[in-house]
């Protein structure tokens, strides 16, 4: 059962990646890297509703999580849930927002990027995830002694890739700038709960 803290933690990640998303990436039509850059693609093609892809696109994992490990499977359970509701819930307020403040792309790519990895990196600092390519490179930091942040840089890479291929316009470059800001501000927060865990 997750500590009332890690419940904190949960929700503050979360809502600093829905703002990420949705006053900084979703106006610009810029990319992320991971499950949210491929429900980012849907929402920009097909119009769904980024949330409710992002709990689609992370059921393979999380039956991964179930097998390999359960406590991780019940952390990143309720980080997939709440952040992806928290995406949806302030979805509509983007208009409002952009009355407020709106950036030219790069910043806005940049500013996006940086909340969502200080979000992501905060719930895995405190052993959370929100399921997807996070999660996955959660594992693959037991066996590879790379930083969270880089292994979620080099998967975010291929996915804008594939999606600045369907996407015109420079939403590649854009993308890069979210990523770059996204995996350093994650590599930060994880830094030194990563240092703990190799000489633990």
């Amino acid at each position: 059962m997750l500590s009332f803290r890690k419940h904190v933690i949960i929700v503050i990640g979360s809502f600093l990646i829905a703002m990420g998303t949705n006053f900084f990436l979703v106006p610009q039509k810029v990319l992320d890297g991971g499950v949210i850059g491929i429900a980012l693609i849907a929402n920009y093609v097909l119009d769904l509703h980024i949330g409710f892809v992002i709990i689609l696109c992370s059921i393979p994992m999380f039956i991964a999580a179930w097998i390999l490990n359960r406590e991780i499977f019940y952390n990143s359970l309720s980080g997939m849930i709440i952040s992806s509701f928290a995406i949806d819930l302030l979805s509509p307020y983007q208009a409002a927002f952009l009355h407020i403040y709106a950036p030219e792309p790069i910043p806005s790519a940049i500013m996006g990027g940086a909340l969502i990895g200080t979000g992501l990196g905060l719930m895995l600092r405190n052993d959370a995830s929100t399921g997807g390519t996070d999660l996955l490179a959660h594992f693959i930091t037991r066996y590879i002694p790379l930083n969270v942040g880089v292994i979620i840089l080099l998967m975010d890479a291929v996915i804008i890739g594939i999606g600045s291929a369907i996407l015109s316009g420079n939403t590649f470059v854009h993308s890069i700038f979210t990523i770059l800001s996204g995996g350093v501000t994650t590599g930060l927060c994880t830094m030194k709960h990563r240092s703990r865990s190799v000489k633990t």
